[in-house]
């Protein structure tokens, strides 16, 4: 089990609030060290907006238990009643994840009011020190890196995803290995997903890096399509193929078509790596292979139409994923023309950070 750098920066934080909170001399610094657990965020934008979102929804919920106690006084029925207002308030705002932390702040204001109006703004006070102490700490400790975990991520992805269409037909993995490789390529795409909505969020001020940006992101797009179409190709053959029986020379046709797919993707990302030397392709499998399978396909079961229709769907997986793969390799080649065009040596860097990252 390894500690990431979220979970360190977590018990930082709240180091930190405890600190600042006594340094402040809040009466209540454990409210502040509750608050930065909730601040928290795997990306920089996302605390950033986490922490508008929780000081906005926060200062509503200490003016709503504020006017609820001036009110109607703080029985604890009433502060059950409040508390369910705000819930609704928080969902209405579309502010459902500070629903937590401004419920606590809507009660310890409320619980507070016996003890006088100085103690309540002294617990709000804490709730904001919390926050900023904790976005603080996600800023300026080990700011989030979601590009290189993205690439890292690919290049695993990849790997796990040649090993299981190599022996998807010739079934030579043990069903539970199988299995579990399965699901951890499954869950290696999520987290690919949950890395580039990430990377895509974060803000860039330069025009000149926003519009490099943006193309590499679309090339980062085409990375996660071709493993997303690879993975539906593995389900449609478990699906499909199995329901049927067809002869070997079927099973020797179709392992030799996702051989081929498998080593494009692979080169493919050597060519992004840079170990490709200048000049060379990435060897395509030739555009009539998938149509020849769909005419043999069309021409040796004409007779038997519910294995035709499972060969076809197959079929229909490995064109798809065959034309994510011949899109990303056109994104990758404009790509490289375009550092060319400009001359820009981080376009070479990025090349290479894949190798970088895999050692």
């Amino acid at each position: 089990m390894t500690i990431g750098a979220r979970v360190l920066k977590t018990g930082l934080a709240v180091a930190i609030a405890l600190w600042v909170g006594q340094l402040i001399g809040l009466e209540s610094p454990l409210i502040a060290a509750i608050a930065s657990i909730f601040t928290i965020q795997p990306s920089i934008y996302r605390s950033w907006m986490q922490m508008l979102d929780q000081v906005q929804s926060n200062v509503l919920g200490a003016i709503i238990a504020i006017g609820a106690v001036w009110l109607v006084g703080n029985t604890p029925i009433l502060v059950g009643l409040v508390c369910i207002g705000v819930i609704l308030i928080c969902i209405r705002l579309k502010a459902e994840d500070t629903i937590a932390l401004t419920l606590v702040t809507v009660v310890v204001i409320m619980e507070a009011h016996s003890q006088g109006w100085m103690v309540a703004w002294d617990r709000l006070a804490a709730i904001l020190t919390g926050m900023v102490s904790a976005f603080a700490v996600n800023v300026s400790i080990a700011p989030p890196r979601h590009r290189s975990r993205f690439v890292k991520q690919v290049g695993e992805a990849q790997a796990l995803l040649s090993r299981l269409l190599r022996t998807v037909i010739s079934n030579e993995l043990k069903e539970s290995v199988y299995r579990k490789e399965q699901s951890e390529l499954r869950t290696k795409i999520r987290k690919l997903e949950d890395y580039y909505d990430m990377f895509a969020e974060e803000r860039v001020w330069r025009k000149e890096a926003r519009l490099k940006r943006v193309r590499l992101l679309v090339v980062y797009k085409g990375m996660l399509a071709a493993l997303e179409r690879g993975y539906a190709l593995i389900e449609a053959v478990e699906e499909q193929y199995w329901a049927v029986s067809t002869p070997k020379s079927w099973n020797r046709l179709i392992d030799r078509e996702i051989e081929a797919l498998c080593a494009y993707h692979e080169q493919l990302l050597w060519k992004w790596d840079g170990k490709i030397k200048p000049g060379a392709s990435s060897a395509a499998p030739p555009p009539e292979a998938s149509i020849l399978l769909t005419e043999l396909i069309d021409g040796q079961m004409e007779n038997d139409r519910p294995a035709r229709c499972r060969m076809l769907v197959i079929s229909g997986a490995l064109y798809s994923y065959e034309e994510r793969l011949r899109r990303l390799d056109k994104l990758m080649e404009q790509w490289f023309q375009r550092g060319l065009e400009t001359g820009d040596q981080e376009d070479s860097q990025e090349r290479s950070l894949f190798s970088r990252l895999s050692e």
